[in-house]
């Protein structure tokens, strides 16, 4: 979680909503609505893959999210899941500077 908190701070320069990021997570996080339905899809993308349908794109449809956006938050979520269990299935751990 640190890697992507200082990839965050690193893109938009937000260094005290990284922080609370990586150290509270996103459900009390100060984003705007349609922030939080991209982080509510993440996590469900993330979590439970099997459940996702045409619904979940609609709420992203609804809270202003393009198409495109929604074909991007869903490539870059299912990337990093994939990268992350390939890291975990090899048994390999974050650089020391990450940790």
């Amino acid at each position: 979680m640190r890697a992507h908190a200082h990839d965050l701070r690193a893109e938009v320069g937000e260094a005290e909503l990284a922080d609370h990021l990586a150290e509270r997570g996103w459900i009390d996080a100060p984003l705007s609505d349609g922030e939080r339905a991209a982080c509510a899809y993440a996590e469900k993308l993330t979590r439970a893959p099997d459940r996702m349908s045409e619904r979940d794109v609609v709420a992203l449809r609804e809270q202003g999210w393009s198409d495109r956006e929604i074909h991007d938050i869903c490539q870059v979520v299912a990337y990093f899941n994939y990268i992350n269990r390939v890291a975990d299935g090899l048994g390999i751990d974050p650089e020391d500077w990450l940790a």
